[in-house]
């Protein structure tokens, strides 16, 4: 399995586990929600669909059609009801959720890289939190590695690049320097949520490992006036 079909097979999963769907609604989630699969086409989507279905994970379902306008004695046409055909609707099993929720705990070098990362990241909120914490960690690393390159390169030729092409480099390097920055906001507010709990009488009864509450830092509105700012 290569590994952009695997992190398809693992965002159907994730997605169908959400609720079940039909092909063209599952297509249009991938486009939307994660923006790593806007290129694919209806002929990677479906081979991966049947993969699926052949290792027990998903099952298809035959899914509900609209009704055609009835005619003027409120009969629907015999050739319009037999042109139609119903949706399949993929579900996941029950094995094919214990198989997602055994991806999800993966933590290794391949949940770090570009594509796969951001796969992971869209379904952190059913993610643990420590396994939150290995992936963001283990991606920040990875990123302060490709950094050290990016510039250790940039230093040794420097002299011969023209002013546009030094000006991409400065660009890529810029473009991962923020992200190392947006991932340590992450670990910090990852860090900070677990100590509060850990802190708080009720975290016995009320920790939430997989919620979505918490995993975030939260941005000020600068919209709205920070009650802060009053003078009295």
């Amino acid at each position: 399995m290569s590994r952009r079909s695997g992190i398809l097979e693992f965002a159907v999963l994730g997605l169908l586990r959400e609720s079940p769907m039909h092909g063209y609604e599952l297509r249009k989630r991938l486009n939307t929600s994660l923006g790593i699969f806007r290129a694919f086409s209806y002929g990677t989507l479906y081979p991966c669909l049947k993969t699926l279905v052949a290792s027990g994970w998903l099952i298809e379902e035959p899914g509900s059609v609209p009704a055609p306008p009835a005619t003027g004695r409120g009969v629907a046409p015999a050739s319009s009801l037999a042109g139609r055909r119903a949706k399949i609707v993929y579900r996941l099993t029950a094995e094919g959720k214990e198989h997602f929720e055994e991806l999800l705990s993966h933590t290794g070098p391949d949940a770090w890289e570009d594509e796969h990362f951001a796969a992971r990241f869209a379904f952190f909120g059913q993610t643990e939190r420590e396994v939150r914490m290995r992936v963001l960690e283990g991606r920040r690393s990875r990123l302060e590695e490709r950094l050290e390159k990016m510039r250790a390169s940039l230093a040794r030729t420097r002299e011969r690049l023209d002013d546009y092409t030094l000006e991409l480099q400065r660009h890529g390097m810029e473009s991962v320097e923020r992200e190392v920055r947006w991932l340590n906001e992450l670990i910090e507010s990852e860090r900070s949520g677990r100590d509060q709990r850990r802190s708080s009488p009720e975290s016995s009864s009320q920790e939430d490992t997989t919620g979505e509450t918490g995993g975030l830092p939260r941005h000020r509105d600068h919209t709205r006036p920070d009650p802060s700012d009053d003078t009295k």
